[in-house]
């Protein structure tokens, strides 16, 4: 006698399994680094939902008012900046019915779902990664300790400007920098579900050490971990689920949809596999990104001299252009040329948009130089003035 209709097989329930041991482990994963950062539940968004950074910007009035006069306003306003869109995406892999056959199952099969998963990981984390280095408080220092504590300084001094708490501090460094400057030295790094990481050290929460395909030697980031967010679009609420394309979740927050089926037609075992996940921070300006040199040298700025728009005014031009967006222009003007060492500080010099008129007198020196964001020379020039008469 046949076997009654829709009777639930072994290959069925071995199918459902595999699905489940899955999104089980892609999630497991996930929760563990949430527990690592310290990071919030995450927060689930809509197909096409735009993420955007935010910065913060604007100018302090002077506060150099005579009495009885009106006090100026300071004008500061957060911007935002589109970052990405909320999209769910699509991949697949298949593994050949010779290659069971060749390998058995747990290594053709299981192996292969498994690197599928840590592939899908890598690939969240490694945008995350190379969206950190757009960060814009970027300074350079000659060790990696000072590089540490610098980025760490500065992003909490950030969230403190921005009337934000800062529970803690997540850093992200290349794993060779780490141990070179530790050298033979006793520590505890930790390795879990494909993150190494350390706790509590030099102050930070957590500072993960990363590959050279993940963050160049020499470089150091940091961000508050109150500015780090997971957001993921649900699989189950996705056009994929309208068509009647069904995958399995875990059916609690579900970051990744994963479906498996016997290919008859081809004789291979397909596995589909959706998510739209993305690891972002919200404050772009809140990311440090430090660079180390340890034998730095002040650089070579071009600089030229012409007659502005106004009677004693100079238009003035600089070559090469900035390092780096975020880098600042300082200028000095006098009889002669002002001497400038690598990483001098210049906080109290005049500010340069790099596009202004500049009053200054026909024969006098004026000397550029060109800071990081904590005003510490990086390149400078000199040129005798023309100035319209």
């Amino acid at each position: 006698m046949a076997a009654k209709a829709n009777l639930i097989m072994t290959n069925d329930i071995q199918v459902t399994a595999r699905e489940i041991d899955f999104v089980t482990r892609f999630e497991r994963n996930w929760q563990h680094l949430r527990d690592i950062l310290g990071i919030m539940r995450p927060i689930k968004k809509q197909p096409g939902a735009v993420l955007k950074s935010k910065y913060a910007e604007g100018t302090l009035q002077s506060g150099k008012v005579a009495e009885g006069e009106e006090i100026p306003y300071s004008k500061f306003v957060v911007k935002e900046k589109p970052y990405a869109e909320m999209t769910i995406e699509k991949y697949a892999k298949a593994v050949s019915i010779e290659a069971i056959k060749d390998h058995g199952y747990e290594n053709a099969v299981q192996m292969t779902d498994d690197e599928f998963l840590f592939q899908l990981q890598t690939d969240v984390t490694g945008r995350f990664y190379d969206y950190l280095k757009t960060g814009t408080l970027t300074s350079t220092e000659t060790t990696f300790q000072m590089a540490l504590a610098m980025a760490k300084g500065r992003v909490e001094n950030k969230f403190k400007q921005m009337h934000r708490n800062v529970t803690g501090v997540a850093g992200f460094v290349n794993i060779l920098d780490v141990y070179e400057y530790l050298g033979a030295a006793e520590i505890t790094i930790q390795n879990q579900f494909g993150f190494q990481y350390m706790k509590d050290f030099m102050g930070f929460n957590t500072i993960f050490l990363l590959s050279d395909s993940e963050i160049p030697r020499g470089q150091v980031i940091a961000t508050p971990v109150e500015n780090i967010v997971l957001y993921y679009v649900d699989p189950n609420e996705s056009d994929f689920a309208r068509a009647g394309l069904v995958y399995t979740v875990s059916g609690e927050t579900n970051l990744i949809g994963f479906h498996t089926q016997g290919n008859y037609h081809t004789a291979v075992s397909e596995a589909f596999a959706v998510m739209g996940l993305t690891l972002f921070a919200e404050y772009i300006d809140a990311i440090a990104v430090i660079t180390i040199d340890e034998t730095p040298t002040l650089g070579t700025l071009t600089v030229t001299s012409a007659a502005g728009t106004a009677t004693g005014d100079t238009k003035i031009t600089v070559n090469p252009a900035k390092e780096n967006a975020n880098n600042v222009y300082k200028y000095k003007v006098g009889a002669s040329e002002t001497a400038v060492t690598y990483g001098q500080n210049l906080r109290n010099w005049s500010t340069w948009d790099g596009k202004a008129d500049i009053a200054a007198a026909t024969g006098q020196k004026i000397t550029v130089v060109e800071c990081d964001g904590t005003y510490k020379a990086l390149n400078a020039g000199s040129v005798s003035v023309t100035a319209k008469s």
